[in-house]
């Protein structure tokens, strides 16, 4: 990567289906290889999940995420927009949330 501006492009992904069944490891797998071959590199956080937080009404749910994260130095939003909608159909999730952050390599 040159000196210049980029970005760092962040996929929170569940650990769980919208169903509450585990995603398989070979799932995460497939997803790093894909990006890795679009990208030329992917670095993820799957064997320590975070753990999400949320209010649902009156009550707070949670969830275990990995992250996986992307450097590009172009910014293509109807890629990362097709591919949201992509995974949320396959994990049968109402949002995932994938974002962009401008960086400077130092």
């Amino acid at each position: 990567m040159s000196e210049a501006a980029s970005y760092l492009v962040q996929i929170l992904l569940p650990r769980q289906t919208g169903e509450g069944e585990p995603i398989p490891q070979t799932w995460f797998e497939q997803l790093l290889k894909e990006l890795t071959e679009q990208f030329g590199g992917v670095t993820s956080f799957l064997r320590t999940p975070g753990q999400g937080m949320w209010q649902s009404g009156r009550e707070t749910e949670r969830d275990n995420i990995a992250v996986v994260e992307v450097m590009t130095e172009v910014l293509v939003p109807e890629f990362w927009r097709s591919l949201r909608e992509r995974l949320e159909k396959e994990l049968s999730q109402e949002e995932i949330v994938i974002r962009a952050q401008q960086m400077i390599l130092l």
